[in-house]
């Protein structure tokens, strides 16, 4: 298991996604996005960042819809 991304970095990310249309599941495109339309002045903070944005629009950590399962009736 991973480690749990602070709140200001999820936070950052999704605005980032809401806002910009360019953001893609390449890492090295969405750290350019994170450099220009952010300042985050810290290499390893804009790395988190972009590493969020690349894992959300791959479709992993999306949280599964689970559907209830049928009921059997009894006789």
């Amino acid at each position: 298991m991973g480690t749990i991304k602070p709140t200001y970095v999820k936070k950052l990310a999704k605005q980032l996604l809401k806002e910009v249309a360019e953001c893609t599941d390449d890492f090295e495109l969405n750290k350019k996005l994170v450099d220009e339309y952010t300042n985050v002045e810290s290499k390893g903070v804009r790395n988190r960042i972009a590493g969020y944005i690349t894992h959300k629009k791959k479709g992993r950590g999306a949280e599964p819809e689970l559907e209830p399962e049928p009921r059997i009736a009894l006789a």
